[in-house]
This record gives C-alpha cells, sequence and structure tokens, in this order.
C-alpha cells in the first residue's frame, strides 16, 4: 500500500510537468489498473497528452469496454498483476478479437519485466515519470507490434509482423 502511495504521488507530480503535444493524437489507449488512484492518474497523463483514453479498474470491465467500443483500440496499458485475470492474459484475450492491439504492460512489482521475454510486449517499471510514459507510448504506437499471438513463450522464428 505505501508502495502505491508513493508511486501516486510521484506520478502526480509529473502530470503538469508533461509537454504536451501541439495537436491532438488520433490514438485511442485502453489504461487498465486496479489501483484506482494509479488508474485515475495514468489517465490524466494520457489525457495531457491528447491521447483518446478509454480506463477499466480490471480485466472484465476492459474486455466489456472493448466489446462495446465500435471504433479501433491502438493500445492496450494495462497493469500486470491484477485479481481474476492478470495483464498478460488480458493482453491474449483482447488480440484474439483486435489482433492490430498494441500492448503495453506496467508493474509496481519485482517480477514484471520478466514477462516481456514471454510475450515480446513493452514494459513499464512503476513509479514513472509521465514524460517517460508518454515517450514510451508513443514508441510503442510508431512501432510494428513484436506480440505473438499465443503461448507463454518467446521465440524469434515466430515473429511474423
Amino acid at each position: 500500500m505505501a508502495l502505491h502511495m508513493r508511486m501516486q504521488r510521484e506520478m502526480l507530480t509529473e502530470v503538469t510537468a508533461c509537454p504536451a503535444q501541439p495537436q491532438r493524437r488520433s490514438e485511442t489507449i485502453l489504461v487498465v489498473d486496479d489501483n484506482a488512484s494509479v488508474l485515475k492518474t495514468v489517465v490524466e497523463i494520457l489525457k495531457n497528452a491528447h491521447f483518446k483514453v478509454l480506463s477499466a479498474a480490471d480485466g472484465a470491465g476492459a474486455v466489456e469496454l472493448a466489446n462495446k467500443t465500435e471504433g479501433r483500440i491502438d493500445l492496450l496499458l494495462t497493469d500486470v498483476d491484477m485479481p481474476l485475470v492478470s495483464g498478460p492474459d488480458l493482453g491474449l484475450k483482447l488480440k484474439k478479437t483486435r489482433p492490430d492491439l498494441h500492448v503495453m504492460l506496467m508493474s509496481g512489482g519485482d517480477n514484471g519485466n520478466l514477462l516481456v521475454l514471454n510475450y515480446g510486449w513493452a514494459f513499464l517499471q512503476k513509479p514513472f515519470v509521465s514524460a517517460k510514459l508518454v515517450q514510451m507510448i508513443t514508441e510503442v504506437l510508431d512501432s510494428p507490434d513484436r506480440s505473438q499471438l499465443g503461448g507463454q513463450e518467446f521465440d524469434s522464428r515466430k515473429d511474423t509482423r
């Protein structure tokens, strides 16, 4: 709990420091985090950076929101460790119906970055500053999506994108 409070304070102090981009971006980002204060802060950071933002507090809510959203969702930004549905499992589930979806994992835990090897997805360690979050999301959106559609492995021979 203390870690989440510290992360929230650090991210909140950076919200206003994030350089606004001159024009409205067209990308839509779905943010999922089971910690309400972290979710609120990340959503605010991304809105200040002129992204279109959807948000959910858990995997089930994210799936429901994605199913209701008719337009494109360009990126899923999700916490790794959540009850019932983990971030990686959520990414796999959403990529089945939205194969062009980019996935970016974030975690305040010690083991989250190991999942990058399994899925080929971008990873950001919490706490982070807002400028770094926006920079990484922009880089992920501007890069080919290397994530694979299934399995708990990473094998570059299966990388078809």
